[in-house]
C-alpha cells in the first residue's frame, strides 16, 4: 500500500512541528518502526526550518511566503521532499553539483540540520529547483515495520 501527502505551508516557526506531527501520525497509523519515525520526523523538522529561515525572498512575491512538503510511503521506503522559494543553496544550480555541507561545530546553535538530514536518511539530495529558483531537500528511509502494521507491505 502506498500513502502520500503534500502541503503547501507559510514560512512560519509554527509550520514546522504540524508537519512533524502530520508525519509522525501517518506513520504510526501505517505501523512503521517508531524509531524510524522519529529519524525521518527530526530530519523533517530540520529541512523544514531550513525552509522558513532561508527560504523566502521579498522581491519574488508572495509565492516566497510558502513552501511545500510532500511525503511518500511506498512498499518499504519512505520519500519526503521539502521545496522553497527562496534563493537556493549557493554554488549550486540546476544541472551543477550538489552544494557542499561543512560539518558545524560542536557546540554551534545553527548549521547543523543539513548534517543532521544526512545521518538520519539513507539517501539524500540536496540542490536547487531548475527554473523558478528555491531550494530542494530530499531523502528517503528504508521502513521497518511493526509486528501488528496495518498496512505492512505483504
Amino acid at each position: 500500500m502506498s500513502i502520500w501527502w503534500s502541503l503547501h505551508l507559510r514560512r512560519e516557526a509554527a509550520s514546522v512541528p504540524l508537519a512533524r506531527r502530520l508525519l509522525i501520525g501517518t506513520m504510526e497509523t501505517a505501523g512503521v518502526d517508531p524509531d524510524i519515525s522519529y529519524d525521518l520526523s527530526v530530519a523533517l523538522s530540520e529541512a523544514c526550518a531550513n525552509a522558513v529561515e532561508h527560504g523566502g525572498d521579498t522581491g519574488r512575491g508572495p509565492g516566497s511566503e510558502a513552501y511545500r512538503v510532500t511525503a511518500y510511503l511506498d512498499g518499504e521506503k519512505c520519500r519526503i521532499e521539502v521545496a522553497d522559494a527562496g534563493p537556493g543553496f549557493p554554488g549550486s544550480s540546476a544541472g551543477r553539483s550538489r552544494p557542499q555541507i561543512r560539518p558545524a561545530h560542536s557546540d554551534a546553535e545553527h548549521g547543523r540540520g543539513l548534517c543532521l538530514i544526512e545521518e538520519l536518511a539513507d539517501h539524500v539530495h540536496i540542490g536547487n529547483k531548475p527554473g523558478r529558483g528555491g531550494a530542494v531537500v530530499s531523502f528517503d528511509k528504508v521502513l521497518k515495520w511493526r509486528e501488528d502494521a496495518p498496512l505492512m507491505t505483504v
